[in-house]
Parts: C-alpha cells; sequence; structure tokens
C-alpha cells in the first residue's frame, strides 16, 4: 500500500496543491490533525483533501475537534474520521487519536485531553498496524524550539505495550519531518508537507 501522510496544513491550501499529485496515485492519504486554525477555515480544508479523490483517514488535532472534524467530512464517503477507534483498510488497521495530549496552554479555543483520557481511549484497542494520533509519543519527535518535549506519556505507553509498524503525528512544528525509533516501530512527525510511506 502506498500511503502519503501529513499534518498541521493550517488552511494552507497551497500546501495540499504542491503534494496533489502524489496523492492522487496513492492508494490512502492519512491525516494527522490541524488542518484549520483557532477552529476557523475547516471546511475549505477537508475539501481540497477531498478533491482529490483518494481514500483518507483523518483525525482531529487541538486545532478542530472532532465533531467539527466528523461534520466536514460527512458529506464524503472516501473520508474517515478516528478517534479511539480503528478502520482496516486492505488488511492495515489503523488507531486514531486526535486532539493535543497532554494539555496546552493555549487557551480555549485548543481542543486537549488529558493523558488518563488519551489511555481510556487507547487502551482497549489491542493492535494496530498504524496509530495516527496528533500528539507525539513522550521523548520521540516532541522536541519544540527551546528543546523541551512535549509529548504524550499515554501515546508512549501504548506504542511500547502494542509496536505498531508506525506512529505518525504532527503538533509540534518544531519537530516536522523528524523521525524516531520505539523498538520496531517508527514514529514519524510529519509537517504540512508529503511523507510517502510504503506498506
Amino acid at each position: 500500500m502506498n500511503i502519503i501522510a501529513f499534518s498541521d496544513i493550517h488552511t494552507d491550501l497551497h500546501a495540499i496543491e504542491k503534494f496533489r499529485s502524489q496523492a492522487e496515485s496513492a492508494d490512502l492519504l492519512i491525516g494527522a490533525g490541524d488542518y484549520c486554525n483557532m477552529r476557523r477555515g475547516l471546511q475549505p480544508v477537508i475539501d481540497a483533501i477531498a478533491s482529490i479523490g483518494t481514500p483518507a483517514v483523518l483525525v482531529h488535532g487541538n486545532a478542530e475537534n472532532d465533531t467539527e472534524l466528523n461534520e466536514a467530512a460527512a458529506p464524503y464517503d472516501h473520508l474517515h474520521t478516528l478517534h479511539g477507534s480503528t478502520i482496516t483498510i486492505s488488511n492495515i488497521t489503523i488507531l486514531g487519536l486526535g486532539g493535543a495530549v497532554p494539555e496546552t496552554p493555549f487557551g480555549d479555543w485548543s481542543v486537549d485531553y488529558s493523558e488518563k483520557h488519551a489511555w481510556d481511549l487507547l487502551s482497549p484497542c489491542p493492535y494496530a498496524d498504524i496509530l495516527v494520533t496528533h500528539s507525539p509519543p513522550k521523548g520521540h519527535c516532541d522536541k519544540d524550539s527551546a528543546g523541551k518535549h512535549l509529548g504524550s506519556k499515554s501515546v508512549l505507553k501504548w506504542t511500547k505495550k502494542h509496536q505498531p509498524r508506525f506512529v505518525l503525528c504532527g503538533h509540534i512544528h518544531a519537530s516536522w519531518q523528524n523521525w524516531s525509533d520505539i523498538g520496531p516501530t517508527r514514529v514519524m512527525n510529519l509537517g504540512p508537507m508529503a511523507t510517502k510511506i510504503e506498506l
């Protein structure tokens, strides 16, 4: 399976156009959240992703919530949203977790979850080939510009326990396009550019 993955579009439709040709020839798109800015401008981005025509699996970031993403994607049968849930496509199981974990200092607009809430959503799933989460696992692809690790302990715990093939994330802009390994698992902080994955 040829996958094109990305995160943190933040209403930049030009970013989508830059990887459109790659996305059109892919088997699956994966989006790891933050399609808009501070809960505004979501629908045009989802419309642009849908217009590519390739099936897509999307999780929300902290710039939009799960209800907003579900509503924006609802008109499109080939867009699938996940939050504490899985989907299996061509024998590849994908688990999704949206939002910022742990909580951010950004204010009321930010869609944040506690580590406990994240674990409650993740723990019922015994395995996935790919974990798509907006927040990186703690200590992996999660350094901000000051070098502080801002990732999720719950995502790290689930990853160590269940060893998916990939963890695809975003959220921490200073770590875009970084990768790290947790045992057999490859962690990739995507950013708003095409990351190609072959499974």
